[in-house]
């Protein structure tokens, strides 16, 4: 008998999506975020999470949400995909799903062009219906590849790096009156 398929449940207006719960690190509450100039309109800007730069996508704009509401219940899926640590604004999120392999179908035809590509299949469970998303299609669309950027950039110089570095260039400044 196959093992069944553990994913992260999330909503985004009525509907009710899915993720391998291998990709999810953590899921927290919505923090502070801290804008980006000039990015995607789904891409928030960053946070800082126990000191990593996270970038943060609104999947909610990103899946073309008309009504988007702000609530206690918003979570940010934090996910590892392609090796970018990188934060996903959902509605809610809290339930481990656990699907049969044979109650997963493959996506409708529907789903297989243009935008819609990131659905792999549709899970049956308890009478609903479960939408299983591929996060790196997702944000592999256009302006999103860019989204890495915002965490890669070069960190600043350890203090002490920069300390060393100021005195090399003789840019360091006396602390006795003179």
């Amino acid at each position: 008998m196959t093992k069944p398929l553990h994913l992260i449940g999330f909503s985004i207006g009525r509907e009710t999506f899915g993720v391998p719960i291998e990709l999810v690190h953590q899921i927290v509450c919505v923090p502070e975020i801290t804008a980006v100039p000039e990015s995607p309109e789904c891409v928030e800007g960053v946070i800082n999470l126990r000191g990593k730069i996270v970038s943060i996508v609104d999947l909610r704009k990103r899946f073309g949400e008309k009504e988007i509401r702000n609530t206690r219940k918003n979570r940010v899926l934090v996910v590892e995909v392609e090796g970018k640590m990188v934060g996903l604004i959902v509605d809610a999120a809290s339930e481990v799903l656990k699907i049969p392999r044979s109650e997963i179908e493959n996506p409708p035809n529907v789903f297989e062009e243009g935008e819609l590509n990131y659905v792999t299949g549709v899970g049956k469970l308890n009478g609903r219906l479960i939408i299983l998303v591929d996060l790196t299609k997702i944000l592999q669309r256009g302006e999103l590849r860019r989204v890495g950027e915002f965490t890669e950039a070069d960190p600043l110089p350890e203090p002490a790096a920069a300390a060393s570095a100021g005195k090399a260039a003789g840019l360091t400044r006396s602390t006795k009156a003179n």
